[in-house]
């Protein structure tokens, strides 16, 4: 049994975790930890971190804001940190890697065991296609959504990068500059709409054809299903930064 505290159980995704362990045998949700410090379901909440909390794996769904206290809590009390917040800053994402080296961090762009995949994907396509073809990201969400592009736009482009030849540049608009696209560029675009929960396409466009791998979300319980899975994997970890990938490992 994993003992879960949850970040943000009051939220729209804190509340689809709270439905999906409450009917899984091998988790429990001990905790839950929340600003609003309302009790919606049959746990303790809390509106900060405290010694008196106990588990075997934080989840954190909630906040960008709220990320300094989660680690601090996870390295004062040894216990593995589940991110799945997004948004994060470039020095918000060092002190992910800091916190690493004093307590097992888990931190995905996306908790979506197909996303990661489409991940793997497209860095084949790219090793292979590269050399002929241009790369672009379009990615979609709801209108409530706040960061552009999306966390896991990014992490595609940068999985893209790291495989490629060349050094990508990520061109994320085009209205304001006339000229013909650049061959080592990465195209990055937002849609934002109604109540998508979440989609994603790389397109490789060649001559006379075109290759599309697209990953379409359609409720938001995929990701609590990652986050849960990732939150079991954690248990006894060592410190050290892990991601769907080593989970995917595993499985």
């Amino acid at each position: 049994m994993t003992d879960i505290i949850l970040v943000g159980c009051n939220g729209k995704m804190g509340q689809v975790i709270c439905r999906l362990v409450d009917g899984d045998p091998e988790a429990r949700i001990v905790c839950g930890v929340d600003i609003s410090g309302e009790k919606k379901n049959g746990f303790p909440v809390y509106t900060e971190f405290n010694p008196e909390i106990k588990g075997d794996a934080i989840i954190d769904f909630s906040h960008p804001s709220a990320l300094t206290g989660t680690l601090e809590f996870a390295k004062s009390a040894n216990i593995p940190a589940v991110i799945a917040t997004t948004g994060f800053s470039d020095e918000q994402k060092k002190e992910l890697a800091e916190a690493s080296k004093e307590t097992p961090v888990f931190f995905s762009a996306n908790m979506s065991l197909g996303i990661n995949l489409l991940i793997q994907l497209a860095q084949r396509a790219a090793q292979l296609l590269e050399d002929s073809f241009d790369i672009e990201i379009i990615e979609k969400h709801h209108n409530q959504k706040i960061d552009a592009p999306s966390g896991t736009a990014l992490a595609i482009a940068d999985a893209i990068n790291d495989v490629s030849k060349a050094d990508n540049e990520y061109i994320y608009d085009r209205h304001d500059v006339r000229k013909k696209r650049s061959k080592h560029e990465i195209g990055l675009h937002s849609v934002r709409g109604g109540t998508i929960v979440g989609e994603h396409s790389v397109i490789f466009a060649g001559q006379d054809e075109i290759v599309e791998l697209t990953h379409r979300a359609t409720s938001k319980e995929i990701f609590a299903v990652g986050a849960v899975k990732a939150a079991k994997f954690m248990v006894g970890k060592a410190p050290g930064m892990y991601n769907m990938r080593d989970l995917v490992a595993e499985m």
